[in-house]
């Protein structure tokens, strides 16, 4: 699977790199906690670094925001990869957990990029292109309904995650309603 690139590049210096990391890894808690109006300032203190290495790495707001939302998307495309060689049923439901747990963090920034351009469309192309496998790879196995598309099931988990749950044991039963509904007993 091919990582799909981001406008700002990693630092290849080790130390640069962690900072780096550090910083995609702070912006992500904040997005998912404070939305996109999330401080700078308080990314840079989360990562522990200071803003200048902030700017350094990601000279405009929109450049963090695309950072986060390719490195989520890669860290998804992985999860596809690691789980190819499960059942069937287990690769698609445990892909589709993943999935969850991106489209919080995607929910915070989706409306801050530009949904239009040609890394946003890089990002559905890869993810669509690891997922999809997995689908058609449990309806080979006639575990899913053969009459489902991978668009269909990805709008359905989608339409789960923007509701708001009272705990995540709750949206996990309102996500295993959802699959239930995919399977064929």
């Amino acid at each position: 699977m091919t990582e799909v690139p981001v406008g700002v590049r990693r630092p290849q210096r080790a130390d640069a790199a962690r900072n780096f990391d550090a910083l995609i890894a702070a912006a992500r808690e904040a997005f998912a906690e404070n939305g996109t109006d999330a401080s700078l300032e308080d990314i840079a203190r989360r990562a522990g670094v200071g803003i200048g290495t902030l700017y350094r790495n990601f000279p405009a707001r929109q450049d963090l925001f695309e950072a986060v939302y390719v490195e989520e998307i890669n860290k998804l495309n992985g999860v596809a990869e690691a789980v190819a060689s499960l059942p069937p049923w287990q690769a698609l439901t445990t892909w589709l957990r993943q999935f969850v747990e991106y489209a919080a963090t995607k929910r915070a920034i989706i409306e801050a990029m530009n949904r239009e351009s040609p890394m946003f469309a890089a990002c559905r192309k890869s993810m669509y292109a690891a997922g999809e496998p997995l689908l058609t790879r449990a309806q080979a196995a006639g575990e899913v309904r053969p009459d489902a598309t991978f668009d269909d099931v990805i709008r359905l988990v989608s339409g789960l995650t923007s509701a708001a749950f009272i705990d995540a044991a709750q949206r996990d039963r309102v996500l295993n309603l959802a699959l239930d509904g995919l399977k064929v007993f």
